[in-house]
């Protein structure tokens, strides 16, 4: 996916949430009475825009039409959730048949509006198991409340990149494997220097490029939610382990104000600048597609890759960590739905494409055959995200019917936790509870 994206994805995610309620459509497979082997034409809305993911997205649906001669495609790219749900909202002929988005975090709003179709009778028809075909972390994030509503394509794995050359110097041997050692580690690569720093360990603020809450706390595995549907953050010791952890390496390496002072002088996340490629911080937590553009930066060190590390009393699930991706989808107001699901399963199923497009646009691979696929190139350190991606203990972001809300207020409490503003965390916990349960409520 277009790295750029990813966070621009989340926020619309958040801030379009609420227009969905209007967006339920038609019930799932109303429009699946089309006869698949005749002449037509279906529309593909997707939200890559850089010039090689494009070619790659063109590459994948000529290798469709070659396979699919009477389907043809109509591509639109450069689409975020919002235009998908306004023109889902209006229908017509200039609605998508087909729809990828770049974030997880709607497909409870997706599928709980009827906004996009029931996939499972399509997987059903075609026998396909998408719990034998998908990782369990993408099979979770494409469905909600039973309905699996989308089919992933493409993901995106977390882990830790470390400046070798920094470890070498603090004599240390190999990246941490536990949280108590990474807390060590960060200690030894922090090198102060005045009111700053000449080298930052970790840069461990909610503010830090990619150090969100549902990115460090995935190493403890929290629910989020109980069997009930109601909010568990409060209950959860997950979260409370994560978010008492977090708050120690920010007072242990400087403090809160310190430390996004140092912040302040990091360059773009996304450019050439940024603060690991630069030397400015030795560790970093960030997804696959870190080391093509830390490389292409030219670093003056060795880039060394690894899972993130785990709480002490989970050191046998080294190697998980937190998953997300891309994921596609049939409108319901399609009336080429047959159709539209030949092009889905295509996309999403067949492991060549899959393939063909992880190695495109340096992407994790999407289904279980295509992560052991022998067709894949990569870097060998680029394994460690194959790896991530197949580990059982694995785990996403569950979906709620208002979208990624949760995971907002979850993060608001970090930032106000982490800089001293809640000093209670169990009070801050119930609040946070009683807020996404209240909001969760108000959607439905």
């Amino acid at each position: 996916m277009s790295v750029s994206r990813r966070k621009a994805a989340a926020a619309l995610a958040v801030a379009s949430t609420a227009l969905f309620a209007a967006a339920c459509t038609g019930q799932s497979g109303s429009g699946a009475t089309d006869d698949a082997s005749e002449e037509t034409t279906i529309t593909f809305w997707h939200g890559w825009s850089a010039p090689n993911e494009v070619k790659a997205v063109d590459a994948d649906v000529r290798a469709f039409e070659k396979a699919h001669p009477n389907i043809h495609v109509k591509v639109v790219g450069n689409i975020n959730d919002d235009k998908v749900n306004q023109a889902l909202r209006a229908g017509g002929a200039d609605a998508p048949d087909v729809v990828s988005s770049f974030t997880t975090n709607n497909v409870g709003k997706f599928c709980s509006s009827g906004a996009f179709v029931d996939l499972e009778p399509f997987f059903q028809k075609s026998g396909i198991d998408p719990l034998k075909t998908f990782p369990k972390p993408m099979a979770d994030y494409t469905q909600y409340d039973g309905v699996r509503c989308a089919a992933p394509l493409l993901g995106d794995a977390y882990g830790l990149y470390y400046n070798k050359d920094a470890f070498e110097a603090a004599g240390i041997k190999a990246p941490p494997r536990t949280w108590s050692e990474f807390e060590a580690d960060a200690k030894k690569l922090t090198r102060p220097e005045g009111d700053s720093y000449a080298q930052l360990g970790f840069m461990p603020t909610y503010h830090g490029y990619e150090s969100t809450t549902e990115h460090y706390f995935a190493q403890w595995s929290p629910t989020y939610f109980a069997e009930d549907g109601t909010s568990s953050v409060a209950e959860d010791p997950a979260l409370a382990k994560g978010f008492a952890f977090q708050k120690k390496l920010v007072d242990d390496l400087g403090g809160y104000r310190k430390l996004e002072k140092y912040r302040s002088t990091f360059g773009d996340e996304w450019g050439a600048k940024h603060p690991f490629q630069t030397g400015q911080v030795a560790m970093q937590l960030d997804g696959e597609w870190r080391l093509g553009m830390a490389e292409a930066a030219h670093p003056h060190f060795r880039i060394g890759v690894a899972p993130l590390p785990v709480p002490d009393d989970q050191r046998e699930q080294y190697g998980k960590g937190y998953i997300t991706g891309t994921i596609a989808g049939i409108a319901a107001t399609s009336k080429k739905q047959n159709a539209a699901w030949e092009f889905v399963k295509f996309l999403t199923t067949d492991t060549d494409a899959v393939v063909d497009f992880a190695n495109a646009i340096h992407n994790v691979p999407s289904t279980l055959a295509a992560l052991k696929s022998g067709r894949l190139s990569y870097d060998p350190r680029f394994k460690t995200f194959l790896d991530i991606a197949q580990n059982p203990h694995s785990t996403t972001t569950p979906a709620s019917p208002n979208g990624g809300q949760y995971l907002t207020s979850i993060q608001n409490l970090g930032f106000s936790y982490e800089k001293g503003a809640t000093t209670d965390l169990k009070a801050g916990l119930e609040k946070t509870a009683k807020e996404i349960d209240t909001d969760i409520a108000q959607q439905k």
